[in-house]
């Protein structure tokens, strides 16, 4: 059985090398090293491309090029102990309102896209018959510590907002004008399990599960008091969906 197991193991090895080096050509959707596409619905490897993008500057950049945002390249720069940012962007415009312009660092801006576009959008199509028309954030890059609520001192070690590695939003505006936010709908999601959740709360519960397949933190509601009224997205750090 062992000579079995090498010989498997030695036939898979040569294929992904194969693959990785281009001799052996495959669908662009069953190769793990492709570009990241971030056009393409996603699949099994859509996870892993954006981790390894996010990870690459230069393949951040040239994956954000392809998008349809409006941006401007940020000069990288150190605003104080453990603070600044590199390879970010201020984002002027995307698919949905946000008003003013935000500064996110690539990585940021990328996820953000890609569950805008694969996740809020499908996510309000199914819930409501029609698109999200506006996001409502309470900001990203700041020079300051890890918010542990109000009236708690803030955490000994640096926020991601502090690299622009993070976004807070507060509410959802749909094309009809309706607006949904955290702090008066996400609450209602916490019924009983014998009652019909409202569509609002079904919407942001959907938004926060599409949200943990794209950033690699995102804290909710239910996570403690000091974000009992938006969602915490960011990049970097630990991988956690609370």
């Amino acid at each position: 059985m062992r000579w079995l197991f090498l010989l498997v193991f030695t036939a898979a090895v040569a294929v992904a090398y194969a693959v990785y080096t281009g001799a052996l050509e495959v669908p662009e959707r069953y190769n793990p090293w492709a570009p990241l596409n971030v056009e393409a619905p996603p699949d099994w490897l859509t996870e892993m491309k954006l981790a390894r993008t996010r990870n690459d500057p230069a393949l951040c950049s040239a994956a954000l090029a392809t998008t349809d945002m409006q941006f401007d390249p940020v000069p990288d720069r150190v605003t104080g102990a453990g603070c600044g940012f590199t390879n970010a962007v201020r984002l002027r415009s995307a698919a949905v309102r946000f008003g003013p312009p935000v500064l996110l660092s690539c990585p940021m801006a990328l996820s953000f896209y890609m569950w805008e576009r694969h996740a809020l959008q499908p996510a309000a199509q199914q819930r409501y018959g029609q698109r999200v028309a506006a996001v409502e954030h309470l900001g990203s890059y700041a020079c300051r510590n890890v918010n542990l609520g109000e009236g708690v001192p803030a955490g000994a070690s640096r926020s991601r907002h502090a690299t622009a590695d993070a976004l807070d939003i507060a509410s959802f505006t749909l094309a009809d004008g309706r607006r949904i936010s955290l702090i008066s709908d996400w609450k209602s999601g916490a019924t009983s399990a014998t009652s019909e959740k409202p569509l609002s709360a079904l919407l942001l519960q959907d938004a926060h599960a599409g949200a943990c397949r794209y950033f690699k933190g995102v804290l909710g509601p239910d996570y403690n008091a000091a974000h009992r009224d938006h969602f915490h997205l960011e990049t970097g750090g630990y991988s956690m969906c609370r």
